[in-house]
């Protein structure tokens, strides 16, 4: 290793780690908010206790981090939906002007002297393989990282986090489909550090496979599996896509090639304006068509799925009749855009339809006198097979679009959506996505890993 790669680690690893006066305000004020948090508890008609669960809890987090996360324990007997109930009131108890959050089930999430707080109810299971819910691991997690970590790990974790926030892979939610915190502790934990985990992410060849505590490999098919300490059923990398393990890869090897400061540093790209996008439009001379409606009242983790399988649905069902797929992207704000982007906007009018070899007997029957007495041209014979070039249903990829807007598989919310109404923009009028969406489509026209 270059003597450059490690100054530049270690110029970040001092930006990242907190200082004595943070940890120590940090340390202050997570007493005190358990202690609320204890307080609010005392009257329950059930046993409960307080555990302080992620980076914060495990060291592992970045100088400025303004993060608390607290998990309030109930006995596992307890029904799901007084555990719902009892954690929502001694969330709102401790952080009055705090909201409620619904994730696999609600939390409260709030302000706490100038901490952002997450106040999550979970059951105290006696093992992770016992987990009634997701959030129900956390603590064992928490526990894994404490016994194994040391002060050196810990430090390169918080530089490996810094490298993947600015490659833009940071976070195990499913809008970034990238790095969860656990994940990245256990990549430092298991390669030992963060210069051997960026020389082996280089040569890596996936589907890779990490087992921390060797509990043997399971069938699961992701590009990288490592296989939870806690649980050994649980993939922890399983949200992380194939498009980001590669993205990771990239970044990786121009680390080592080129180390610099500047790769650890997220770099926003310039918003692009109404000349900018229409020089766009006209050097590539594409048939960009965006399906607009209001973002549906879902969160994050909920409304990008439904967005991206129905981007995939609209996209496979234009492609397959005859418009060719360039690429596409689905964007949120206060609206939600699927855009598609296609090779052509216009087809001929007939289309060449291949059927069975003449030698299959009854079924290539079926298909001559299905198209004899027709319109269409044929059928006849072509390379052994009976061919006919008939009537194209659609000839726009806008009539394609909207033809078959609702016979495709979207999410339910999109489809409710569309269905209360929506704009089709296509070619210059995308220009009505500014400014809301001026970033993301900077981002779209000027791709990058």
């Amino acid at each position: 290793m270059t003597d450059a790669f490690r100054e530049t680690v270690a110029a970040v690893r001092e930006r990242a780690t907190p200082t004595d006066q943070e940890r120590e305000r940090l340390a202050a004020a997570t007493d005190r908010l358990v202690a609320r948090v204890e307080s609010a508890t005392a009257d329950l008609p059930v046993g409960t206790d307080v555990v302080r669960v992620g980076s914060t809890a495990r060291g592992t987090w970045l100088s400025g981090d303004q993060d608390i996360d607290l998990f309030v324990r109930f006995p596992p007997d307890l029904p799901r939906e007084e555990l719902e109930s009892l954690g929502l009131e001694v969330g709102h108890a401790v952080l009055p002007d705090g909201r409620a959050e619904y994730a696999e089930h609600p939390y409260v999430t709030g302000e706490f002297e100038g901490y952002d707080v997450d106040l999550v109810p979970c059951y105290r299971v006696d093992s992770a393989t016992e987990a009634r819910s997701a959030v129900d691991r956390t603590p064992f997690h928490t526990a894994y990282v404490e016994e194994a970590i040391t002060p050196e790990l810990a430090a390169d974790v918080r530089v490996l986090k810094r490298f993947l926030t600015a490659c833009g892979i940071y976070g195990s939610d499913l809008r970034t489909e990238g790095f969860s915190g656990y994940l990245t502790e256990l990549l430092i934990l298991e390669l030992d550090g963060f210069e051997p985990l960026i020389e082996a992410v280089a040569d890596w060849h996936p589907p890779v496979e990490l087992d921390p505590a060797e509990h043997g490999s399971r069938a699961f098919d992701d590009p990288l599996v490592v296989i939870d300490p806690t649980d050994p059923e649980r993939n922890v990398a399983a949200v992380l896509s194939s498009t980001n393990l590669a993205r990771f890869q990239h970044h990786a090897r121009a680390l080592l090639a080129e180390p610099a400061i500047e790769r650890f540093e997220p770099a926003e790209p310039d918003p692009l304006d109404g000349a900018t996008l229409e020089s766009h439009l006209e050097r590539r001379g594409t048939t960009p068509l965006a399906l607009r409606v209001p973002a549906p009242d879902l969160v994050d983790d909920q409304l990008y799925p439904q967005l991206g399988k129905s981007r995939l649905s609209l996209a496979g069902e234009l492609d397959r009749r005859g418009f060719p797929v360039i690429r596409s992207a689905a964007f949120a704000n206060d609206h939600a855009v699927l855009l598609i982007e296609l090779a052509n906007d216009e087809l001929p009018a007939i289309e060449r339809h291949a059927g069975p070899p003449v030698a299959v007997g009854e079924h290539a029957s079926a298909f001559y006198e299905k198209y004899e007495a027709g319109d269409a041209y044929g059928p006849f014979v072509d390379g052994g097979r009976y061919i006919v070039e008939r009537e194209r249903e659609y000839t726009t990829a806008r009539d394609c679009l909207e033809g078959e807007l609702f016979s495709v598989a979207l999410g339910p919310a999109v489809e409710n959506a569309l269905e209360d109404g929506y704009d089709l923009l296509a070619g210059d009028g995308l220009a009505a996505l500014l400014p809301e969406f001026e970033v993301e489509l900077a981002r779209y026209y000027d791709p990058s890993p």
